[in-house]
């Protein structure tokens, strides 16, 4: 499933209807270049989640993990850009929370896949030069590609996503 999202706001919109289709055990896979809105995308998440706030990117310690603050699974946030290996990845022992957490990889694309036989890899861009946003990140189109992958996803579908957030391909 492919979007194209009108900026910012729609990108948000679309992880906090995301968040209503998660539980425990989820693995949520974030590709994108820098500013394409990974962090930003976590931070919606989790606050749609109920976590304890205060999401930053987790690039120097690797993973922080945010409680629920409303009795609901934790979220488990990893940059894993450091990262080159499959024996790095398992170093942090994620196995440890993966099955009672959400669990949200930025940078995860081709290092964590062998977690988990059920996951969501989502890629964001965003146009280096768009003319219509004139220097506001904020409101910079954003295409959002999501590819669900196994059995606890074979469900899905586009419609779980309101409409409004883009046009679909």
């Amino acid at each position: 499933m492919k979007f194209q999202l009108p900026g910012i706001e729609q990108t948000a919109q679309f992880a906090r209807q995301l968040a209503g289709e998660l539980k425990a055990g989820d693995l949520i896979i974030l590709s994108g270049e820098l500013g394409a809105g990974k962090t930003t995308f976590t931070q919606t998440l989790g606050e749609a989640l109920g976590v304890r706030p205060g999401i930053i990117s987790p690039t120097f310690v690797l993973v922080r993990i945010h409680p629920s603050l409303i009795g609901g699974p934790d979220l488990v946030h990893v940059d894993a850009y450091r990262l080159g290996s499959a024996a790095e990845i398992d170093d942090i022992d994620l196995e440890n929370t993966l099955d009672s957490s959400v669990t949200v990889v930025e940078w995860g694309e081709g290092r964590v896949e062998h977690l988990s036989d059920s996951y969501l890899l989502i890629r964001l861009e965003r146009p280096s030069e768009s003319p219509e946003a004139a220097g506001d990140e904020d409101s910079e189109p954003r295409s959002l590609e999501l590819t669900a992958v196994g059995p606890r996803w074979a469900d899905l579908e586009a419609g779980s996503f309101e409409a409004d957030l883009g046009q679909q391909h």
